[in-house]
């Protein structure tokens, strides 16, 4: 090769490296530019993300500052401004129809999100548990069963096959679990003869199966109050006899198709064989019910939403009287809403202040949107029945009793009072 092809050659080498060498570097840039791109966008999604976030929970914190104050019958502005880290939540409070409409709208560095409550007015009440007592506590035998939790502020005892499908609470320094098996958790100050799914909270524990994890030396819950005041039953009672009242023939009985309510009946009332009695409101009996047969007992589709409460209570005798009777294939039905209810009230006193006598006594094929409710009284539930919650004084179920806690009765609406509150009839995010 001359002298003058080998300059060439080396030279055209040289172009072929550079050639090589700056497409290697256009496609760096490109590869680069490309991963910084995508980094940057996920970095900043993930900004936006937390940003939307501050501004949901800053709308959520509006809300529920707002609507406690309305139903707390706080002092608040139809318009209130919440701030936090310099960012705001613009919460408004709109009257519609005698409910109250609470918007709120969280702000954060241009993210919005948009929540919204509705209140309704009416003679409110909250069932949180399956099953409820006061001191005289809990007994469960013979395959009875609660699907929700349970909650006593005494003792609670179980016999044979009793299942409880949630926790189990038995409050206060004497608390007590014995014989339960819960599919959940069991909190204690003493435990004794249970099997527990999962953990276990308790002072002291003996002859018990815990699948979780067991926490010794566990403080004692606090003992509380049945969900629905005196005071709101006399409401209810109120409204009653404010629309007129039955006194005669006595017993007062049902036995065909009745539209009845609000009334005060001045007498037992029985409802028996194939009758059907459609709830328009309160009803008060001055005496004792007795449900039998194949009944069938109903809230008024027009009531919506909207439960009704039907109170045993014989003022001058709450120790032998002002009890309620269910037997035989009686069913229970609400307006047709999901979050309508029939509530049987007993105000019979007789087993808190030392006797043996249920307020309310449930046996045989009893169903249905049927809530129970004796603060001061027994109620003994036995056989193939099956309601949506109880709560009393004390409580016995025995032969496949059943009771099925539904969500929506953590906030009930009743037919107006004569101070009735707000309760909450929905709250949604709505941006």
């Amino acid at each position: 090769m001359s002298q003058k092809s080998k300059v060439k050659s080396q030279k055209c080498g040289g172009q072929a490296i550079l050639t090589a060498v700056v497409f290697f570097m256009f496609i760096s840039m490109i590869v680069v530019s490309g991963a910084y791109t995508v980094s940057y966008k996920e970095s900043k999604s993930s900004r936006d993300f937390g940003t939307s976030k501050k501004s949901f929970f800053l709308a959520e914190s509006g809300l529920e500052d707002l609507s406690y104050r309305v139903m707390k019958g706080k002092n608040y502005d139809t318009t209130e401004v919440l701030s936090l880290d310099g960012f705001f939540a613009t919460t408004t409070v709109t009257d519609i129809s005698g409910a109250k409409e609470i918007t709120a709208t969280g702000t954060a560095s241009r993210m919005i999100r948009k929540s919204k409550i509705k209140l309704e007015v009416g003679g409110g009440a909250s069932f949180f548990y399956g099953m409820q007592t006061g001191q005289g506590g809990i007994i469960m035998s013979n395959t009875s069963e609660v699907v929700g939790n349970v909650f006593s502020s005494g003792p609670i005892m179980g016999y044979n096959s009793n299942i409880v499908r949630g926790d189990v609470i038995s409050a206060g320094p004497s608390g007590l679990a014995d014989g339960i098996h819960a599919t959940s958790s069991v909190y204690a100050h003493t435990i004794n003869n249970s099997n527990i799914d999962k953990d276990a909270y308790y002072t002291t524990i003996s002859g018990t199966n815990v699948g979780g994890v067991s926490y010794p030396g566990s403080p004692d819950q606090a003992t509380s109050s049945l969900p629905i005041s005196d005071a709101k039953i006399d409401e209810w009672k109120a409204e009653a006899l404010a629309g007129g009242t039955y006194s005669s023939p006595c017993p007062y009985t049902i036995s065909g198709t009745v539209s009845i309510g609000p009334k005060k009946i001045n007498c037992d009332l029985n409802i028996t064989g194939s009758a059907v009695v459609t709830l328009n409101g309160p009803i008060w009996v001055s005496g004792n019910i007795n449900f039998s047969n194949s009944a069938d007992v109903k809230v008024n589709p027009s009531l919506g939403d909207k439960s009704v409460a039907v109170i045993a209570d014989k003022e001058t005798n709450r120790s032998s009287s002002s009890r309620i009777f269910i037997s035989n294939s009686v069913e229970f039905f609400g307006s047709g809403s999901n979050k309508s209810y029939v509530l049987l009230v007993s105000r019979n006193n007789n087993v808190e202040s030392g006797g043996s006598a249920s307020a309310i006594e449930i046996s045989n094929s009893a169903n249905g949107k049927i809530l129970l409710y004796a603060p001061h009284g027994l109620m003994y539930l036995s056989n193939s029945i099956s309601v949506k919650e109880a709560s009393a004084y004390k409580i016995q179920l025995s032969n496949s009793a059943k009771i099925i806690y539904e969500t929506g009765l953590s906030n009930l609406l009743f037919t107006s009072g004569p101070s009735g509150g707000y309760s909450i009839e929905s709250w949604r995010e709505e941006e």
